[in-house]
């Protein structure tokens, strides 16, 4: 096996790869990536037994190959030699006994590899496929992904659950505290109902891949993993199993005390208290709307270090008197992922959830985030 290869384009393709090795890698030989090279493409694969990403490369002038086969190089330290090697292109060559042979300009580099026939196969999907814009994948997993649990005591809440009906795709997150919920019409989609859990964080991984691609993604369903493939990348990921809980039933269908705030406003005047109320075990701010007076105060309180007030503007209230208290950090994750310049924020009783959906009902987005108990 021997190829030379454009140095920046090759980084460019590994370091996507790179984003499914792990250096603590159970089974020794996933903390390396399989190379694979035809006359046709180079195929790069990392996995971690959680996330598996396929890129391929195809043969051209960036691209030359001399002879075909397959190694195993080990992730990290290949990765380091190509990032530091001094000329615009490199050879890589594989010598008996698995030894690989990287020379570029007056560095030459031998390292050891693996056979690449122990490398575990990349799971065969052959179900259910369907396309999405690739804009859409990814507000969808912005939008909810930041709300999932981070405890393994009940797997099911540490995933998104993306479930497709009637040209829509509702993707729901919750961690029990609150709750992101982003529902959009699809041109494309399953034929029959479906409903799938994905890990928080292998969305998260997938996010970063998409980046700024405006494309459609081709996804494929299997029974346990679901793949998304485009351009040249396939990213896999297993599913949770499990059923999802019913989170409709939390919504509030009908609210006493409406206030439309300014996202930048709220979120500057919460970044303020939060540094009085980080310190505080509870971490609540407590925000009391006064109808009569038209006044919205946000306090913060932390008997170790100080308190603070502030009168903080808005757009419009209506309702009844309220006094609540809730974690800012939480107020601050769903005014981040808001998708308008402005929320309005339904409350019905101090004690009980409350929502902050966008000033655009044709938007159909609601977060939800319980009170905390501070009397």
């Amino acid at each position: 096996m021997k190829f030379t290869v454009q140095r920046n384009l090759f980084i460019n393709d590994l370091n996507s790869v790179l984003k499914a090795v792990s250096s603590r890698a159970q089974i020794p030989i996933l903390s390396g990536i399989k190379l694979e090279l035809t006359e046709a493409e180079l195929i790069m694969t990392g996995s971690n037994a959680d996330i598996s990403i396929e890129l391929s490369q195809p043969v051209s002038d960036d691209l030359r190959v001399e002879s075909t086969g397959s190694i195993v190089v080990t992730a990290h330290l290949f990765s380091e030699i190509v990032r530091k090697l001094p000329g615009r292109e490199f050879t890589f060559e594989v010598k008996e006994g698995n030894q690989i042979q990287i020379t570029s300009d007056k560095a030459d580099y031998v390292i050891n590899g693996l056979d690449a026939s122990a490398y575990p196969r990349l799971p065969e999907i052959a179900g259910t496929s369907f396309s999405l814009p690739s804009k859409t994948l990814r507000e969808l997993i912005t939008q909810t992904v930041f709300a999932v649990s981070t405890e393994e005591s009940r797997p099911t809440l540490t995933g998104v659950n993306f479930s497709f009906k009637n040209g829509q795709i509702k993707a729901v997150a919750t961690d029990s505290h609150r709750l992101s919920q982003r529902i959009v019409d699809i041109a494309a989609g399953p034929s029959e109902d479906l409903s799938l859990i994905i890990p928080g964080k292998n969305l998260q991984e997938l996010a970063q891949i998409i980046g700024d691609a405006d494309q459609d993604i081709k996804v494929y369903l299997g029974d346990s993993q679901i793949r998304f493939e485009f351009e040249n990348l396939s990213f896999y990921t297993r599913l949770l199993e499990g059923v999802y809980p019913d989170v409709d039933r939390l919504l509030p269908t009908e609210s006493t005390t409406s206030v439309q705030f300014t996202v930048s406003d709220l979120m500057q005047t919460l970044s303020r208290a939060s540094l009085l109320t980080h310190a505080n075990r509870t971490n609540a701010v407590q925000m009391t709307l006064n109808v009569a007076d038209q006044t919205v105060l946000v306090s913060g309180n932390s008997p170790e270090v100080g308190k603070i007030e502030e009168e903080v503007g808005f757009s419009s209230l209506t309702g009844r008197n309220l006094t609540i208290s809730f974690n800012p950090d939480y107020m601050a994750a769903a005014l981040r992922a808001s998708v308008t310049d402005s929320v309005i924020i339904n409350f019905t009783e101090s004690l009980r959830p409350f929502t902050v959906v966008p000033n655009d009902q044709s938007v159909e987005f609601v977060q939800l985030i319980t009170p905390i108990r501070t009397f």
